[in-house]
């Protein structure tokens, strides 16, 4: 899986849930420029940032990190 893959699950989850990313990333206290980080560097996300954003979300980190198809597993 690679960081732009994880944006786009990040991204759609997001619009599934009706909340904007801004708003996701204030409520986790993540950098407002982390979707665009992840979409254009070679950085990768931290366990961290995966972890408050999978919380928030209510779904599993193996989920927004591609390694499942349902965002249950692993909780």
């Amino acid at each position: 899986m690679n960081n732009i893959q994880v944006a786009n699950i990040i991204k759609e989850l997001c619009k599934t849930k009706k909340i904007t990313i801004k708003n996701l990333l204030e409520l986790c206290d993540i950098n407002k420029g982390f979707i665009y980080d992840l979409e254009h560097k070679q950085a990768s996300p931290s366990c961290d940032k995966i972890s408050k954003i999978a919380d928030y979300l209510d779904c599993s980190v193996d989920y927004l990190l591609g390694r499942t198809d349902n965002p249950n597993v692993n909780r």
